[in-house]
């Protein structure tokens, strides 16, 4: 691809990735503004996982916001990055793959790798620094939080410019976008963020802010949005799980801190005949809820993480 282009000016450059059955082209829309200063290029992006409309409804107020008009350096964007999944309301591209467990791809692959490579070889190496903009999936709540590789000061510093409610040390996923960019020596953040197909002001304005931090951060802004609050550091976390199938009824709200004992929720079956307490076994902060009130046996109910003391 080619980002050299006239300064000052947002450019869309529609790329043609793939065809529908019926041979209808399907294009991915990326845009990109170049400042006549030097400075970092920063990927944001949305879309990996077609359902995750919060990361969208970001990247669409950074375009009508001007956001991208940086003072320093080039910004790229990639509004709707799976469009098939986006376009069919779902977390996959049709083939059933997940586009983020298929890096670095293969331009002669299944669907989901061959659209890792194209990001991989088109987007990657032109790229500095980035943040994917994700929700969470299967009715999974998050609350606003950043993941990162905490031994990476580069990372680590990115995440702390972000200033989310929760910074989460989070290892690499094999064949992720992160670890690709990880191995290629580029710092990439993951932002999650509420539920899959609704949208919530609170995780896209947090998004929002966050963003305009690590420009800042990054000297290619002067100004930006201060934290409301600092950061929680998360150094482990881990998911409670049901113990039986039933009806769950969360108790405990999402982002509070909790203690050893404290009922998170309540698990019943549909007749009225047994009640299980969700309790914590440890005194940690709740990361993400699961909202589907129908659970099986070992479903994941709450993600807790523990911070740094």
């Amino acid at each position: 691809m080619d980002f050299n282009l006239k300064l000052e000016k947002l450019h869309r450059q529609n790329i043609p990735t793939a065809r529908l059955p019926s041979g209808t082209v399907i294009e991915i829309p990326i845009l990109s503004y170049q400042s006549k200063n030097d400075g970092p290029t920063l990927l944001l992006m949305a879309g990996m996982h077609g359902d995750e409309i919060n990361g969208v409804e970001i990247m669409r107020r950074i375009i009508t916001n001007k956001f991208y008009k940086v003072e320093a350096g080039r910004v790229i964007m990639i509004p709707v990055f799976n469009v098939f999944g986006f376009i069919n309301f779902s977390r996959e591209v049709p083939d059933g793959k997940d586009v983020n467990r298929s890096f670095p791809g293969n331009k002669n692959g299944s669907l989901a790798s061959q659209f890792a490579f194209f990001l991989t070889d088109e987007v990657l190496p032109h790229v500095d620094y980035g943040i994917d903009f994700h929700t969470g999936g299967k009715q999974i709540n998050n609350y606003p939080q950043v993941r990162a590789m905490l031994d990476d000061p580069k990372n680590q510093a990115l995440a702390n410019a972000f200033a989310s409610p929760f910074i989460i040390n989070s290892p690499f996923r094999d064949k992720s976008l992160r670890k690709e960019a990880g191995k290629r020596e580029k710092s990439i953040l993951v932002y999650e963020a509420a539920e899959s197909l609704k949208l919530r002001k609170p995780a896209i304005d947090e998004g929002l802010a966050g963003m305009q931090r690590v420009m800042k951060h990054l000297g290619m802004i002067a100004d930006a949005p201060k934290p409301t609050k600092q950061s929680t550091i998360i150094v482990k976390s881990s998911w409670t799980r049901a113990s039986r199938a039933g009806l769950h009824y969360a108790q405990a709200r999402n982002g509070s801190f909790v203690k050893k004992g404290d009922v998170m929720g309540v698990i019943s079956d549909p007749y009225g005949e047994y009640e299980k307490k969700i309790k914590a076994t440890h005194d940690c902060h709740i990361l993400s809820i699961n909202n589907n009130p129908v659970v099986n046996r070992g479903d994941a109910l709450f993600h807790t993480g523990v911070s740094e003391q």
